[in-house]
């Protein structure tokens, strides 16, 4: 009789390990998958661009890119808020364009597994689309709301950033 250790994958037991970058808008945080982020940045002037949505703040030249500027206040139904030294513009790779999205400030990269995001409650969500949230990540004393940002826009305001 053969007592053989059988290795377990560590993605078996606790899930597939995750890094995210958490960030706050209006004393709730929020996470992206790191993988997603192309850099972080300071708010740098941003022109304005009439006709577009009103969450769109405008464009950006960022190393000879034109990209456009996102308000996730705006785009979740927050109230506006003044920029200062913590406000920071996360530039990422949505439906393989970049878009730069203004956070009110940014936390950490953050590594979890994936086990532990849960599905979010129907009440968590009510400024934002539904489909955008991922899940929820419950850890200690801090709730984590985990953002599908693929999810966030309808097809006609994908194709209203086609046209910046």
């Amino acid at each position: 009789m053969s007592n053989a250790l059988v290795p377990v994958k560590a993605d078996e037991l606790h899930g597939e390990l995750i890094q995210l970058v958490s960030f706050n808008l209006d004393k709730e945080e929020y996470g992206v998958e790191v993988l997603k982020v192309r850099e972080i940045i300071r708010m740098p002037i941003v022109t304005r661009v009439p006709n577009t949505p009103h969450y769109v703040e405008g464009v950006i030249n960022l190393r000879g890119k034109v990209i456009p500027i996102i308000s996730m206040r705006k785009k979740f139904g927050l109230m506006d808020a003044e920029s200062d030294k913590q406000t920071r513009i996360i530039v990422m790779e949505v439906d393989g364009e970049l878009k730069g999205f203004i956070v009110d400030a940014v936390s950490e990269v953050i590594r979890i597994s994936s086990s532990e995001i849960q599905p979010s409650p129907a009440v968590v969500a009510s400024g934002i689309d539904q489909e955008c949230i991922a899940g929820v990540i419950n850890q200690a004393e801090r709730l984590l709301v985990l953002l599908d940002l693929e999810k966030m826009f309808s097809r006609d305001e994908k194709n209203a950033f086609g046209s910046l």
